[in-house]
């Protein structure tokens, strides 16, 4: 995946890959504290991030939705969009797909904690 997909000037990519793996919770949550309501953020990573999923929700609820642009073994794009007025977080789809986050194996190293 060379190039990210973007989609209009409200999105803005994030690419994972390039992020030191000490670094890249942190690094996510700074990126998403930063989007304005209605903004999104085009997350690209090399691997299913399903620990990261989960803080993301129990850390922002519904202000962050979570929604899958692409899942593949090795090509993983997620959109992050900010709704501050959101009550209700919607359900993601969290079984375990090849290469998924959890340290060792090219992971990003999390524990999930």
């Amino acid at each position: 995946m060379n190039e990210l997909p973007i989609i209009d000037q409200t999105t803005f990519p994030f690419d994972a890959r390039g992020v030191a793996k000490r670094f890249r919770h942190a690094a996510i949550f700074g990126a998403l504290e930063s989007l304005e309501d209605g903004e999104t953020m085009r997350f690209v990573n090399d691997h299913d991030p399903l620990p990261l999923l989960g803080q993301i929700q129990q850390r922002y609820g519904a202000q962050v939705q979570i929604e899958y642009v692409l899942r593949e073994p090795g090509k993983i794009v997620i959109d992050f969009k900010i709704a501050l007025n959101a009550t209700e977080v919607s359900p993601i789809d969290t079984s375990p797909r090849a290469g998924g986050c959890g340290g060792g194996g090219g992971g990003c190293g999390c524990s999930g904690h």
